[in-house]
């Protein structure tokens, strides 16, 4: 098994490669504006590392959010592309499961929430790194204070909000090393992974028009 997983469903554009056992080379660049630019370079380099051709991959795993539109569609766009051009599954994990994942967290409960912009959060809430039993879901974090009240919360939305999230831990942006962890856990383990479709949540800020004129010749 060699997983080649990537997530850009935050800040981070992050790459790893897995060899079902532990991770063998990885790369993350925190940059929300350069998704595209840099998640190519970072594969490369990832491979590089590791020594690997991307032929030796038998496996990509992408986080499939919630993120914002335009940075979340990069990472699993590229992933199909990867998948259709080596003739190997795709498979897709919740990103904030590779949050709690990372925060190595086993006695919950607890919550990851990462920035969703418009001063709201992405969030859910977990029993133990492994286990998710809410969410997830994008809400204003004054509207989820009393269901996460007293909960220690991992990501960078929490660190955004303290008067919710008193007690925000790390880490602030997910690892493609967590996620391809989790993805080898479960496929170890026989446990069907998520089909790599993005969580948006809501819909995109890009609008087509309404009542727009007709410009084109009678």
């Amino acid at each position: 098994m060699l997983l080649l997983a990537l997530d850009t469903a935050t800040p981070a554009v992050t790459v790893a490669l897995h060899d079902g056992t532990s991770v063998v080379a990885e790369s993350s660049q925190v940059d929300a504006r350069r998704h595209g630019e840099l998640l190519l370079p970072a594969v490369d380099r990832v491979l590089a590392d590791a020594g690997v051709r991307l032929d030796a991959v038998t496996a990509v795993v992408a986080g499939v959010g919630p993120g914002p539109y335009t940075g979340l569609r990069v990472g699993l766009m590229t992933a199909d592309t990867f998948g259709l051009a080596l003739g190997v599954p795709v498979y897709g994990v919740c990103t904030l499961d590779g949050l709690a994942y990372a925060s190595g967290i086993e006695d919950g409960p607890f919550v990851v929430a990462t920035d969703a912009r418009r001063k709201e959060v992405y969030w859910a809430r977990y029993d133990d790194a492994r286990t998710r039993v809410t969410g997830p879901a994008v809400d204003r974090p004054a509207d989820i204070a009393e269901q996460v009240a007293g909960l220690p919360a991992v990501g960078a939305g929490a660190t955004l909000y303290p008067e919710t999230f008193p007690d925000a831990r790390g880490p602030e942006h997910v690892a493609a090393a967590a996620l391809a962890a989790v993805a080898a856990e479960k496929l170890a383990a026989g446990e069907e992974l998520l089909e790599p479709r993005p969580l948006y949540l809501r819909r995109p800020d890009a609008q087509v028009p309404k009542n727009y004129k007709v410009v084109t010749p009678k």
